[in-house]
C-alpha cells in the first residue's frame, strides 16, 4: 500500500506535537491501539526523530508513522534516517525535493491553486490543504472544481464535525492535531486521548457511510463515472 492508498482507506491522519518525547511516543502507540494508524510526528516536538524511530520499532507494519513540519533538506534527511514512512510539509519547502530523492512519500502543504499545481509537479502523493480553516468546506469544494482528482487533505481547525463535512465534500482524508491529540503528547491524559480517537473514528465511518450511500445512487451514471481520465493519472500513479 502506498501513501495515497493509505490516506484513501484510513481517512484520518493524526498530528502529534508536544513537549515531552516519552509522552509523544506513548501518544503514537495509544493512537495506533485505538485504530488511528496513520500518524505524523511534528519535528518541532523534542526528540521527534527518536519518537519516530521508537514508534516504528514498536509498531512495525501495523501503522504508518511519518515526520511532519519538514522544512529543510536536513529535516528530510533526518526523517529518512529515523525510518519515517512519509513526510509532511507545511508549504512548498526545500525539504520536498530532498525527501523525494530519499524515496519518501510526500504530503505537501499548499493553500492556493498555484501551490497545489506545484505540489503535483514536485511529486506529492497528496496535498495538505493548510490552513484549511481559512476557507473551510466551501473552499475545498471550489478547489475540487479545477482539480477534481486532486487528493486534498484539509489540516487546521478540523474537529470531529468538520472532519465529517470535509470528507463528505470530497477530501481524501483529514489531518487533525490538537482537537484529537490534545495535551497527550505533553503528559496529558491518555484516557481522554482514547475517547477523542473513538469520536474521530466514528465521524470518519459516518462520512464513509454517507459516501457509500451516494455512490449506490450513482451506479448507473455512465461513462463520466470512469476513473481512467487523463486528469487522474498524475495522482493515481503515485
Amino acid at each position: 500500500m502506498n501513501l495515497l492508498d493509505a490516506l484513501r482507506s484510513r481517512r484520518l491522519l493524526a498530528i502529534v506535537r508536544g513537549t515531552d518525547p516519552g509522552a509523544a511516543t506513548r501518544t503514537v502507540l495509544t493512537l495506533a491501539e485505538e485504530g488511528v494508524s496513520l500518524i505524523e510526528v511534528s519535528l518541532n516536538t523534542p526528540d521527534a526523530l527518536g519518537v519516530i524511530s521508537r514508534a516504528r520499532a514498536e509498531l512495525g507494519p501495523a501503522a504508518w508513522v511519518g515526520a511532519g513540519t519538514v522544512v529543510t533538506p536536513e529535516d528530510a534527511d533526518g526523517a529518512a534516517d529515523a525510518g519515517a514512512d512519509f513526510v509532511v510539509t507545511p508549504a512548498i519547502t526545500p525539504g520536498l525535493r530532498t525527501a523525494a530523492g530519499r524515496g519518501l512519500p510526500l504530503l505537501a502543504g499548499a493553500l492556493t491553486p498555484t501551490e497545489i499545481e506545484t505540489a503535483m509537479r514536485q511529486g506529492a502523493a497528496a496535498v495538505k490543504l493548510f490552513p484549511a480553516s481559512l476557507g473551510g468546506v466551501r473552499y475545498l469544494r471550489a478547489l475540487l472544481d479545477p482539480f477534481p482528482e486532486a487528493p486534498l487533505v484539509p489540516v487546521g481547525g478540523v474537529d470531529a464535525g468538520m472532519a465529517h463535512e470535509y470528507l463528505a465534500a470530497g477530501a481524501v482524508a483529514v489531518g487533525v492535531g490538537s482537537p484529537l491529540v490534545g495535551d497527550a503528547a505533553s503528559r496529558g491524559s491518555l484516557s481522554d486521548l482514547r475517547a477523542r480517537a473513538r469520536s474521530f473514528l466514528a465521524a470518519v465511518r459516518a462520512a464513509d457511510d454517507d459516501t457509500d450511500s451516494g455512490a449506490d445512487d450513482d451506479t448507473d451514471g455512465g461513462a463520466d463515472g470512469g476513473t481512467d481520465g487523463g486528469a487522474s493519472a498524475p495522482w493515481g500513479q503515485r
